[in-house]
C-alpha cells in the first residue's frame, strides 16, 4: 500500500490531551505515515510524548507507522514541514487563575474565560505575542506548510497568523459545533424514533465566530430539522435535556442540559451551536450573574483548581503509559484534524466547519475577520462555503465581538493601553462594572500577565 509520507511539526508537542488523541488518529489511518516533530518549551514533556507516540505507533493494531522525535527549537521542528499543528497552553495556570477568577471580585463569573470576557482578553494579550513568533518562524522556515490551530482564543490566534504572514495557509479547528450536531442526532432518535443518525449525515449551515456559532438551516435526508428543533426546545427549555444520566451536568464541569442554547433559540430563531458554558460568555450576564444563576441554567463553572488536579492526573497517566502500567488502547479522538490533512493531500474531499478569514462567506461581517463557517477541503485547497448573512437580530451580538477582537489584536501588537482598556470594557460581561472598578481590574489583570508581555506595556 502506498502511504503518503509526511513531516508534521507539532508546536505544543508536550500536550497531555490533544497530542495523544492526534497520535491515535494518525495510527489508525492507513493512508498516511511519516515523522512528527514535537516541539514544546517544556522539552521534558515533549520527550515523554516522544515515548508515548512511538508506543502508539508500534501498537499491534496500528495501521500506520509514525516516528515521533523531539525538536530542540521551533525552527528545527519546522524544517521541511508539510503540516504544522499548534496546540499550546499560553503561560501557566497562575495566569489562568487571574483570567478566570480575579473578575469574580466584581461579580463576573466566567465558565471558561479563554475566548471573550475579561479572561479571554487577557489570555489574548499574552497569546498574541507567542503567535507572532510562531508566524514569523513559519514564514521563514515552512512558508508552504498547512497550519492547523487548536489554541484559544481561536479567532485571535488565527488572525495573528494572517496578520504577520498574509500568505500563510492556516485554519482553526474546534469541536464545539460537533456537539450541537450530535444533539440534533439525539433529538431524531429520542423524539422521532430515527436511530443511528451520525452528525456527518446532517447538513447544517454554520456561521458566526468561534464558540459563538449558529446554525441557520439543518436538515437530514431532505427533512427540515428546524421545526423539529422548535418543538424539541418547547418541550425541554425548562427541564433541560440529557441523553442519559452519565451526561448530567452536575457530574462534569463540561456537560450541560442545553438550556442556554434553547433559550437563545427561543429569542433569536437560529440554533446556537456551541456548549452552553461558551455561549453564556458572549452575551450580557443573563446566564452568569452568580454561581447560583449558572446552576439554574444547568451548567457549571470550570475552576482553575480543577484544571490543576486534572493535569496531575494526566501526568500520572503519562507515567503509566510510559511504564506500561496502563496499556495503550487505540480509539478515535472524535476530532477531524487527521481527516482534514487527508483532504488537503487529495485523499478525498471533506466539508467541515473551520475558522478562516472572511472572504465573503458571511457578507455582513468584515472581510478578513476570522469567521467560522463550513468549507470544502480538497487537494491543497480550502474553499469556504457561502453561508449567507447572519440574521439581522443576531448580527449585532456577533459583530460586537468581531470588532472587539480586531481592537484586541491592534492593542496587543502596539501595546496600546488606552485601546486595550476600552476594548476590555466593551465586552458585554463588563456591562455592570463601574469605571473605577473596571480600570482597577484591567490594571491588576494586566500586571498579572507581566512575565509574558512586552515591557512597553509598563513604560
Amino acid at each position: 500500500m502506498n502511504q503518503k509520507q509526511l513531516n508534521i511539526a507539532y508546536i505544543g508537542g508536550g500536550s497531555r490531551g490533544w497530542a495523544w488523541g492526534f497520535m491515535m488518529d494518525l495510527a489508525m489511518d492507513e493512508d498516511m505515515c511519516g515523522t512528527v516533530h514535537l516541539y514544546d518549551i517544556d522539552e521534558s514533556a515533549a520527550c515523554r510524548n516522544e515515548i508515548i507516540g512511538n508506543k502508539i505507533s508500534s501498537h499491534p493494531e496500528a495501521k500506520a507507522r509514525w516516528k515521533y522525535t523531539v525538536s530542540h527549537t521551533l525552527e528545527e521542528s519546522l524544517k521541511n514541514a508539510d503540516f504544522v499543528v499548534i496546540s499550546i497552553l499560553p503561560a501557566t495556570f497562575q495566569e489562568m487563575q487571574s483570567d478566570v477568577h480575579l473578575p469574580e471580585r466584581e461579580g463576573i463569573y466566567q465558565p471558561v474565560g479563554d475566548t471573550v470576557g475579561p479572561g479571554g482578553f487577557m489570555r489574548a494579550m499574552r497569546t498574541i505575542p507567542m503567535f507572532v513568533t510562531i508566524a514569523q518562524a513559519i514564514k521563514e522556515h515552512a512558508p508552504n506548510a498547512w497550519v492547523i490551530n487548536y489554541t484559544n482564543p481561536m479567532s485571535l490566534c488565527v488572525k495573528t497568523l494572517y496578520s504577520v504572514f498574509p500568505k500563510i495557509k492556516a485554519f482553526g479547528c474546534c469541536h464545539e459545533v460537533f456537539g450541537t450536531q450530535n444533539l440534533l442526532c439525539q433529538m431524531l432518535e429520542s423524539e422521532h424514533g430515527i436511530p443511528n443518525v451520525q452528525r456527518h449525515d446532517l447538513y447544517t449551515t454554520v456561521l458566526g465566530i468561534n464558540h459563538f456559532t449558529w446554525l441557520t438551516t439543518a436538515s437530514y435526508k431532505g427533512m427540515d430539522l428546524m421545526p423539529l428543533y422548535d418543538a424539541f426546545v418547547a418541550k425541554y427549555h425548562q427541564s433541560g435535556y440529557l441523553k442519559n444520566k452519565e451526561d448530567n451536568w452536575m457530574n462534569s464541569h463540561f456537560n450541560c442540559a442545553h438550556r442556554v442554547k434553547f433559550d437563545l433559540f427561543r429569542k433569536y430563531g437560529s440554533i446556537a451551536a456551541a456548549g452552553d458554558r461558551h455561549l453564556a460568555e458572549f452575551t450580557a450576564p443573563t446566564y452568569t450573574s452568580s454561581p447560583e444563576e449558572i446552576h439554574k441554567w444547568m451548567f457549571d463553572l470550570t475552576p482553575v483548581s480543577w484544571r490543576i488536579e486534572d493535569l496531575q492526573q494526566r501526568l500520572e497517566r503519562s507515567d503509566n503509559l510510559i511504564s506500561g502500567q496502563e496499556e495503550i488502547q487505540l480509539k478515535p479522538s472524535g476530532e477531524e484534524g487527521h481527516l482534514l490533512l487527508k483532504a488537503l493531500l487529495g485523499l478525498g474531499d471533506l466539508v467541515s466547519n473551520v475558522n478562516i478569514p472572511n472572504q465573503g462567506q458571511i457578507p455582513n461581517l468584515p472581510l478578513g475577520s476570522i469567521v467560522e463557517t463550513n468549507a470544502l477541503f480538497g487537494f491543497n485547497r480550502i474553499q469556504p462555503v457561502f453561508a449567507g448573512n447572519l440574521p439581522s437580530n443576531i448580527l449585532p451580538l456577533v459583530a460586537r465581538h468581531v470588532y472587539n477582537q480586531e481592537n484586541t489584536l491592534v492593542s496587543a501588537m502596539t501595546c496600546d493601553r488606552q485601546l486595550g482598556y476600552t476594548t476590555f470594557i466593551n465586552d458585554p460581561m463588563m456591562a455592570s462594572v463601574s469605571p473605577q472598578a473596571s480600570m482597577a481590574l484591567f490594571n491588576d489583570m494586566l500586571e498579572n500577565q507581566r512575565d509574558y508581555l512586552p515591557a512597553k506595556w509598563f513604560e
